[in-house]
């Protein structure tokens, strides 16, 4: 099932998938083109994923966020629930910066974030599948309003797993934080065409040095490599 929405005045764009075995949008030419925002939900077994060319392993009922730079591929395609969406379709950057198109999921923290559900957690999911396949079928003068409403419920949800599982007990400025999503935007943009960190410092009103500090143990692991690379 792959369910497609446009929002009538803008165009904007939001796609279900579900248990789809060969899903239009699961690559880089699908991406590239409508720079789609992605949350995949893996199903009840493990699979593996390749991002940007690295294996990783998905484990059962559990959720990565994606980004339109990112080329990626599911083992078992057909195991996939998965939320895309242009940023035109939810972009909450007035509100709560956590849950922004450039928050805590997508473009805030290092790695690929693995996601784990609870047995709680899968039950809220479950229901709020339902929720998105039944307001799909709804064809009214609200229905955009309602999935954005259920898209920005299911972005909260996420980032609610996000800060357990990757910032429990941690303590972060919202300063530092915007600083490394502009510097992950940039390289989202620009990484084809700049590959030095002195590029993304001006851009930063920052020194290389102190966007190298700021920076280094809160990037990917990719990203990393434009420091060592001038070091």
């Amino acid at each position: 099932m792959q369910l497609i929405h446009h929002c009538p005045k803008t165009k904007a764009k939001l796609i279900f998938t579900h248990q789809e075995s060969t899903p239009s949008y699961f690559n880089k030419n699908g991406l590239n083109e409508d720079l789609l925002l992605t949350i995949a939900l893996n199903g009840e077994q493990s699979q593996q994923i390749v991002i940007n060319g690295e294996l990783h392993q998905f484990p059962p009922y559990s959720i990565i966020p994606l980004v339109s730079a990112q080329d990626y591929s599911f083992e078992k395609p057909e195991q996939i629930t998965a939320w895309q969406y242009s940023r035109d379709f939810y972009c909450n950057v007035d509100s709560n910066f956590e849950i922004s198109c450039f928050g805590v999921l997508f473009f805030g923290f290092r790695g690929n974030q693995f996601l784990s559900l609870k047995e709680d957690c899968r039950e809220k999911f479950n229901v709020l599948k339902q929720l998105f396949i039944e307001e799909f079928q709804t064809i009214d003068t609200i229905q955009t309003d309602m999935l954005q409403m259920l898209l920005k419920r299911l972005i909260i949800l996420t980032t609610r797993l996000a800060k357990e599982q990757y910032l429990a007990g941690k303590i972060y400025e919202e300063e530092k934080f915007d600083l490394i999503r502009q510097f992950n935007i940039l390289v989202d943009k620009e990484f084809k065409n700049q590959h030095q960190v002195r590029y993304y410092a001006g851009q930063l009103h920052k020194t290389p040095k102190t966007l190298t500090r700021i920076l280094m143990d809160l990037i990917t692991a990719p990203r990393q490599s434009l420091f060592r690379t001038e070091s």
